[in-house]
């Protein structure tokens, strides 16, 4: 609403202004050059007709200062007026001052067809300095939505899923695209989404254990997916290090996510590389007590092929039970398949290393847990 009422006053008031400066310059002779119009006052304009214009004034003031002098004393409530409107707008409407600032931006800069102010003109330069106020309103607006987002808490105990500064921030991207997508100055929206962006980012990282009933490093995981879509859907391009910073807080989290709970599957496991991770030499860590082959191989022991199965398909109950409807479970199973084949290979490799010759491997192949991991997702 506040769009075609400004688009309309704009519209009225370029022709008005408009012929009124025209008849200002061409009655009093404003259009000529000062010595030019000392003369044609002084010989052929009679006074009755330049009121306001005495030979002080043309001494004193260049013609286009005359013209400006006129014309704020003709349209003298013309800027509180329009001033007024920009702060009604800001307060009815909490984006309105982003529609006002696309349509004084395209009018001051002349992109408005017919009824952009004129260069030069008396009305483009009062509509420049009402933009300024407009770009004012506009910082503001941003800079307290940023500050929701940054201020914003989940929900008591959460279950996760998409947060709701992410669908604000989305809603925000997708609003300003559609009311900038005519416009071709870009600079204001761009530097606010970047700033909304920043405060998103800040809100998701914020993110405590204490206020989700889920993991943590998953809930981060799908909004920073969800974040990174969003924005290869849109492609903006003021965004695109968002877009990448998204894509790889969404890896760092999901890597953090997989390591914990796989990890948590071969814990017994681990004692070997941590060992080594503290000074041992790889051919004396048989010889200490607690990594002999004996024990190595009661380590072992503990993990059968039908228990790795039982361990994957707890951990699959687990996922589907920490992602939210909007997640997507197959990329994430795909990612704990990856990342749980890669440690068993880190564990063959240590093996082989550290207790070679011995004869010594986990109960189960490759071949094996690919065919878990495979019928696990048949199953589902």
């Amino acid at each position: 609403v506040s769009q075609q009422v400004l688009e309309q006053v704009l519209g009225e008031l370029q022709p008005l202004c408009t012929s009124e400066q025209q008849f200002l310059q061409e009655f009093f002779c404003l259009s000529c050059g000062s010595v030019e119009l000392e003369v044609r006052v002084s010989t052929g304009v009679p006074s009755r007709f330049i009121p306001h214009l005495s030979h002080d004034l043309v001494w004193f003031l260049r013609p286009e200062e005359a013209t400006t002098q006129l014309l704020s004393e003709i349209f003298s409530c013309l800027e509180p007026e329009l001033r007024a409107f920009l702060d009604v707008c800001s307060k009815v409407q909490p984006l309105g001052c982003l529609q006002v600032l696309v349509t004084l931006s395209d009018s001051v800069l002349g992109t408005w067809g017919p009824c952009s102010a004129p260069p030069s003109s008396f009305l483009h330069t009062l509509l420049g300095n009402v933009l300024l106020l407009a770009k004012s309103n506009f910082n503001k607006c941003i800079g307290t939505l940023c500050k929701e987002m940054e201020e914003a808490k989940p929900a008591s105990r959460t279950r996760g899923g998409i947060l709701p500064c992410v669908s604000r921030f989305q809603e925000l991207v997708a609003l300003s695209e559609e009311m900038f997508q005519t416009s071709q100055r870009r600079g204001e929206l761009d530097r606010a989404q970047l700033r909304l962006a920043s405060s998103v980012f800040s809100s998701i990282s914020s993110l405590s254990s204490a206020s989700l009933k889920v993991n943590v490093d998953m809930v981060m995981m799908e909004n920073f997916h969800h974040i990174h879509n969003f924005l290869c859907q849109r492609n903006i391009p003021c965004l695109e290090g968002k877009k990448r910073e998204a894509k790889q807080r969404c890896r760092e989290h999901m890597e953090k996510y997989i390591t914990t709970y796989v990890s948590q599957s071969l814990e017994r496991l681990k004692g070997v590389k941590a060992r080594l991770a503290q000074g041992v030499k790889e051919e004396e860590l048989s010889f200490q007590l607690a990594y002999s082959k004996q024990e190595l191989r009661k380590v072992i022991e503990k993990y059968p092929g039908k228990e790795v199965r039982r361990a994957l398909e707890t951990l699959y109950r687990t996922i589907h039970k920490h992602l939210s409807p909007e997640g997507n479970l197959p990329v994430v199973w795909q990612a704990v398949e990856q990342g749980f084949i890669q440690q068993y290979r880190e564990f063959e490799e240590l093996i082989q290393r550290c207790y070679a010759g011995a004869g010594i491997a986990l109960d189960f192949s490759m071949e094996d847990l690919l065919s878990y991991f495979n019928s696990i997702t048949m199953a589902n």
